[in-house]
């Protein structure tokens, strides 16, 4: 993998479910200054970070923006595959409030096999390799030269999401997911990309039947919950960024909604570069 500074774009699907030809849920990999970060967990983000190049034994920082299982369900899977696959190192998770709790379920439920491979197999000790950190409004901390900062943001019914800037020479903001959250403009300003969460309204009642088995309350969840794509698309002019890349699509997997309907709804607010969203796209900083 180079080192050059880049956003890989791992699994870009909104929502947990995958179905034959879909996209994988949420997650990054931000290369930043020689750094490299994991930017949320959902599923299929072991494959995505083995697809750029990057052995997993080298983990060393994990944020998760929120507890939805769209963006942590393959955390403990992957400090466990890369575990396996040789870590010896400390790793470093920031999450919200209880995912701790996550991370302690999940080596309960490995117990056996990683008792059995310290035994048999001369391994570190897992539990000893990870240490999570909480997540909070206003946070600032550092990882090498990178300057990381969070705002919460408005994505109910959870209070704890956040957005993330990860300031070298270059800026990069993620949105997490959101409702149009005008403080947002402020957070970004400026960035080189603010990578942000889209949906289209117009396929909203098509995704919620896909689903099935879901009522009225996950429609209003996605409406209340989540920025349209055009929304986006104003933020980012409001923030000045300097590029934009729609995440988190929902829907990524409508065969009768594509490309053309994701730039037509960002280009009467958007003229920047725009990336749309797709898994394993690498945008250069």
């Amino acid at each position: 993998m180079t080192d050059t500074d880049h956003v890989a774009l791992l699994g870009t699907k909104g929502g947990p479910a995958i179905r034959p030809g879909s996209a994988m849920p949420t997650s990054s990999l931000v290369t930043l200054e020689g750094q490299r970060i994991v930017v949320d967990c959902g599923l299929g983000v072991s494959r995505g970070l083995c697809d750029q190049g990057m052995a997993l034994a080298d983990l060393t920082t994990i944020f998760v923006t929120h507890l939805h299982s769209d963006h942590y369900l393959e955390l403990g899977p992957l400090l466990h595959t890369a575990w396996t696959a040789g870590l010896r190192t400390h790793v470093t998770v920031w999450g919200p409030p209880g995912l701790d709790r996550y991370w302690k379920g999940f080596l309960a439920s490995l117990a056996d096999d990683i008792d059995l491979r310290i035994a048999d197999e001369g391994r570190p000790d897992l539990r000893g390799l990870v240490t999570i950190h909480p997540l909070e409004a206003g946070m600032v901390t550092h990882i090498g030269p990178i300057e990381v900062r969070a705002l919460r943001v408005d994505h109910p019914p959870l209070t704890d999401c956040f957005a993330l800037s990860f300031a070298g020479r270059k800026r990069v903001v993620f949105s997490a997911d959101t409702a149009p959250f005008p403080p947002l403009a402020d957070f970004a300003r400026g960035a080189d990309l603010l990578i942000h969460e889209a949906m289209l309204p117009q396929a909203v009642q098509a995704l919620v039947a896909r689903v099935g088995n879901g009522d009225g309350r996950l429609l209003r969840h996605i409406e209340r919950s989540h920025t349209a794509a055009e929304d986006a698309a104003r933020i980012a002019t409001l923030a000045g960024v300097h590029a934009l890349a729609l995440h988190h699509l929902l829907p990524s997997d409508d065969p009768n909604f594509g490309p053309e309907d994701w730039t037509a709804a960002v280009a009467p607010h958007w003229s920047g570069p725009l990336y749309l969203g797709r898994d394993g796209l690498r945008i250069p900083l």
